[in-house]
């Protein structure tokens, strides 16, 4: 492949993603140019797909999709010392201002300068080069794939969670969803010494996939019962104990009223899924029960946790790869993501 192809997926609008040559970009002195491999997508980059906006954040111009990423070092700029040519790496997408407070205390997921790929108007990097800050790229140990690789931005969501979370050896834990991020919440917690983890969703298909890759017990949500009465089956399955923990990765208000009543009293809820900006809550319930309500945003400091995991064969997140496409099948690699036919969880695209 001639080093000027650069094909590259841009979304100009909703439902408008156009396959277009870029010019190869150079490194700065901090940067590396990187090969890209493997590409993930996720649910973010649907959403500004279908959509056109997430929140406050609106596609106003043409932007590069993509930020579930890994590839091969390229080319290194004049200050970068710990990559070399040929490196496989990981992307961190998120590059903060490094100079905040957010930033000092470690805190840079919280950064409001934050330059997340594929977040408007900032660029992804569903091409086949791309140019990143160094010290956000991490170097895979030899026994990792480049798609593993690009599985460890989701697997950082589940080890920021599971953080924020409290999970710990003994833990039982409450995973509300069983799409990627509850998946990967799923491994962590298992790695992180969880007890026992029951998972909930509304499709079998990935309540099989929940059990398969290690859930205790799974929980198909609905059926015409109430938040209580399913919170009262929660306490069942783990032998008449509430869980200590809940992580609720869908965003729906059914299941965030449902996660309340399903926590222990002083135990810990944690909000991964985003859904509306408003929502109604039991939340004297949450408060007389000392039931502490957690949010997340992406992650920070954790992509070294997670490659370490991988890596020492702790956790294995290749099953949750379904399906595969070419750079030149994104649309189609976006549709499948978008119905989840053929019982798509994670689509890889291979630049």
């Amino acid at each position: 492949m001639a080093a000027e192809d650069n094909l590259t997926a841009i979304l100009y609008k909703t439902d408008d993603i156009r396959l277009e040559q870029k010019p190869v970009p150079e490194p700065t002195a901090d940067q590396v140019l990187l090969r890209m491999d493997s590409v993930g997508i996720c649910g973010s980059d649907v959403h500004y797909w279908t959509h056109g906006a997430i929140g406050d954040f609106v596609v106003k111009a043409p932007m590069i999709l993509g930020h579930e990423a890994a590839g091969i070092v390229a080319k290194v700029g004049s200050n970068v010392q710990h990559l070399k040519v040929g490196d496989k790496v990981a992307i961190e997408p998120g590059v903060p201002c490094r100079m905040c407070s957010f930033c000092k205390t470690g805190v840079y997921n919280l950064c409001v300068d934050m330059k997340f790929c594929a977040t408007p108007p900032i660029h992804g990097n569903l091409s086949r080069y791309y140019v990143h800050a160094a010290d956000f790229c991490y170097k895979l140990p030899s026994n990792m794939s480049l798609e593993e690789g690009a599985l460890m931005e989701p697997l950082a969501v589940g080890v920021h969670a599971c953080r924020r979370a409290g999970v710990s050896l003994g833990k039982r834990v409450l995973i509300c969803g069983a799409g990627p991020i509850g998946l990967v919440n799923l491994l962590t917690a298992q790695a992180m010494g969880a007890s026992e983890v029951v998972i909930t969703d509304i499709m079998d298909n990935r309540l099989e996939v929940a059990k398969s890759m290690g859930a205790t017990q799974t929980y198909k949500v609905g059926g015409g019962k109430t938040a209580e009465e399913m919170a009262a089956d929660i306490e069942m399955l783990l032998g008449g104990n509430k869980p200590d923990v809940t992580i609720e990765c869908s965003g729906v208000e059914a299941s965030i009223r449902f996660g309340i009543f399903s926590t222990k009293s002083g135990g810990c809820l944690v909000l991964v899924g985003l859904g509306k900006p408003e929502v109604t809550i039991p939340i004297v319930n949450a408060a007389v029960r000392e039931v502490d309500i957690r949010g997340i945003f992406r992650y920070s400091n954790c992509y070294p946790t997670a490659i370490a995991m991988v890596a020492s064969g702790k956790v294995d997140v290749k099953p949750l790869i379904t399906h595969r496409f070419k750079l030149e099948e994104t649309l189609q690699a976006f549709e499948t993501a978008k119905t989840g036919a053929g019982g798509a969880i994670k689509v890889m695209i291979k630049c």
